[in-house]
């Protein structure tokens, strides 16, 4: 019933009464109500925010073996909100869901190892887990994981394969990809030189990447691959 009150299934949206009914759920230890308790009151759905009241319903949610609970509060201890931050305590959280398969603390976990939060700093671990988590479809992962193809960071430098994961990435709107893979084919790294399909550029520009947007500037006023345009 809050699921159906939250999405406006059947009933007016009303995020004050979808909270009454997740409160019922989560005080008698329903996991998923827990976590949508927690996120209301992280976000301030229907409720005054509050990142400690948050953290609090997350945790419940976690120890009852929820991924996405687990990773959120590991967000929390990344960020230092609603408890003190502690990346080595975040890595923890992080873990436990990616061990059980949840693709945004695998790429998560995979940040932390590529820049050395809270453990000893791996390239080739922050593959392993980049790599998890592109193959289960995550864009954010699919574009660090062509980003170390792309540098050879924990890998071997491999520009086709570069190409490969930030197609998939782009594919799902990452605007990061999208300019890598522009500039992919105006240099021809892993790919034939091609002026014409560094119009990726023009996608990653439409969701307001500021560099991408200088340079599509550029491709009209050089006239690469599109008509020259003053």
């Amino acid at each position: 019933l809050g699921e159906c009150y939250y999405n406006g299934h059947g009933v007016v949206q009303c995020y004050e009464t979808a909270f009454e009914w997740y409160r019922r759920a989560a005080d008698q230890g329903h996991a998923k109500a827990q976590f949508m308790l927690a996120e209301f009151y992280y976000y301030g759905y229907g409720v005054e925010q509050s990142y400690e009241t948050a953290v609090k319903w997350y945790r419940r949610a976690a120890d009852q073996g929820d991924g996405v609970a687990q990773n959120n509060l590991g967000e929390c201890f990344y960020y230092g909100d609603g408890i003190e931050q502690s990346y080595e305590v975040a890595v923890e959280w992080y873990r436990r869901a990616a061990d059980e398969g949840t693709s945004c603390a695998q790429f998560a976990l995979g940040n932390m190892y590529y820049n050395g939060y809270g453990v000893e700093q791996s390239y080739e671990i922050a593959v392993k887990w980049y790599r998890r988590a592109a193959d289960q479809g995550d864009a954010n992962a699919q574009y660090n994981l062509g980003f170390c193809y792309h540098k050879g960071h924990g890998v071997e430098q491999n520009y086709k394969l570069a190409v490969e994961w930030y197609r998939r990435a782009a594919d799902h709107n990452n605007a990061d990809a999208q300019f890598n893979l522009g500039n992919c084919y105006i240099n021809g790294h892993g790919v034939e030189q091609s002026y014409e399909t560094a119009l990726w550029y023009r996608r990653a520009a439409d969701q307001g990447n500021a560099i991408t947007q200088f340079n599509l500037g550029n491709s009209y006023y050089n006239g690469h691959g599109v008509e020259q345009s003053y």
